[in-house]
């Protein structure tokens, strides 16, 4: 709408104008608020399955040494005891 359209307009249609325009604002607002709300629901699901994938890594190193002091024993002991005795 025009200035010139907005001159020409009453009171009441201002004032009707107004409110709708309020209430759009509103709607506006709420939508924004959900979007934000599901954007950080996302970035905070991103950051735990970085986490997540984080703790997997370690734990898998985790089992990777324990299975290497594991062999070394076994070696160790294989090598105590000699076949035959």
């Amino acid at each position: 709408m025009t200035e010139k359209e907005m001159r020409k307009l009453s009171r009441l249609e201002l004032l009707e104008l107004f409110v709708e325009k309020s209430k759009e604002v509103e709607r506006l607002k709420a939508e924004l608020a959900q979007a934000n709300k599901k954007l950080e629901d996302r970035r905070l699901l991103c950051e735990q399955t970085g986490n997540i994938a984080q703790a997997a890594l370690e734990i898998n190193h985790i089992f990777e040494q324990c299975q290497q002091a594991a062999d070394d024993y076994l070696a160790s002991v294989r090598s105590a005891v000699k076949p035959g005795q």
